[in-house]
């Protein structure tokens, strides 16, 4: 993992798988076959936070349900891609979109299919309870596990190094 902090400086858009980063990982599956997750609400916090700071904040799941774009419309999340089977390239082509560069990316993914974009992106980070072989690969592992702090923490540490946490725009939702 080394120093990765000094790669959070130039960090301005956040990406985030959904279930196993900003879920627990954990799938109610009603009678009716909705599918309800459970979100954690410090995460939610630095999310908005973040975005308040023009941080840009991105999910891509290969999940999908209401549920999850409620929570993304609640929390000013805009670029929210769902049902995603190839997340390298929805990343690349968000990328050339918003004229980014790799270094300017920091991603957490939890699993297998999160590996080829942890490849991809300028700071690889994941949770707690991330599968071997994403832990292999993080810049960074949150000592939280997906669900319960791990956003939060890595978007605390990227504000911090930037010098805009704990300001005026901290105090209000």
């Amino acid at each position: 993992m080394g120093n990765y902090k000094g790669l959070l400086r130039n960090i301005t858009t956040f990406v985030f798988d959904w279930d196993g980063v900003l879920t627990d990982g954990t799938v109610l599956i009603l009678e009716n076959g909705d599918h309800v997750r459970t979100g954690y609400v410090k995460d939610g916090y630095a999310i908005q936070l973040a975005l308040k700071k023009k941080f840009r904040v991105v999910v891509i799941s290969g999940g999908f349900s209401e549920s999850m774009v409620t929570r993304c419309r609640i929390l000013g999340i805009k670029d929210a891609f769902f049902s995603v089977c190839d997340k390298v390239d929805v990343f690349k082509k968000y990328l050339k979109e918003n004229s980014l560069s790799p270094s300017e990316v920091l991603f957490m993914g939890d699993d297998i299919p999160d590996y080829p974009l942890m490849k991809e992106a300028g700071v690889a980070t994941c949770p707690a309870n991330a599968a071997e072989e994403i832990k292999a690969e993080a810049h960074f592992i949150s000592q939280y596990p997906g669900g319960k702090g791990c956003v939060r923490d890595i978007i605390e540490q990227v504000l911090k190094v930037q010098g805009k946490w704990m300001d005026k725009d901290a105090f209000s939702w």
